[in-house]
């Protein structure tokens, strides 16, 4: 375990429970800015693929526990797959792989929405609902297309300056144990 990544992962999940509701009350719709995308695709990309798996499982259990976004079924399962995709393959693509910023951002939002349909195709089947998965993840990037834009603009940049900040100085790094 590394502190400062530990301390780094909790902050992502504070962050991914606190910006969805911050939209909320300011009256911006999740669903077109995916925030709580956000800090899940920083967090992967900036501590690895263990910490973004677990972050991406965390943030929308904790959200859903706290807040009640997003609802327990079906939505939840739905996003803590997603979720976990975003973090564990982001975190994989950069760091494992050696990849830039933004093709490992890309790659991660383009596996999350494939377990999307997954999932949706699996509920479809166990639930005898005649569901169009892909149809409606396709849906969903449309509206969302903002969001997604927003994302592969800032956090590269984001994810640069916290790295420059606070992982490539003496003083943050620490021996793994």
């Amino acid at each position: 375990m590394n502190t400062t990544k530990t301390i780094f992962a909790g902050l992502f999940v504070a962050m991914g429970v606190l910006l969805p509701v911050a939209f909320h009350i300011i009256g911006i719709s999740g669903r077109i800015f995916f925030p709580m995308h956000i800090p899940v695709l920083m967090n992967g990309l900036l501590l690895g693929p263990a910490y973004g798996l677990a972050v991406g499982i965390a943030v929308p259990v904790v959200s859903a526990l706290m807040t009640g976004m997003p609802t327990m079924f079906p939505v939840l399962p739905m996003m803590t797959a997603e979720l976990a995709v975003y973090g564990v393959v982001a975190g994989f693509i950069h760091q494992k792989m050696g990849r830039g910023l933004l093709t490992s951002l890309i790659g991660a939002m383009i596996c999350g929405r494939i377990m999307d349909i997954m999932v949706l195709t699996l509920f479809g089947e166990v639930l005898k609902i005649d569901a169009k998965p892909f149809i409606y993840v396709m849906a969903g990037v449309w509206t969302g297309l903002p969001g997604i834009i927003i994302q592969v603009i800032f956090i590269p940049y984001l994810v640069r300056r916290l790295k420059e900040a606070f992982f490539d100085h003496k003083l943050f790094q620490e021996r793994e144990l």
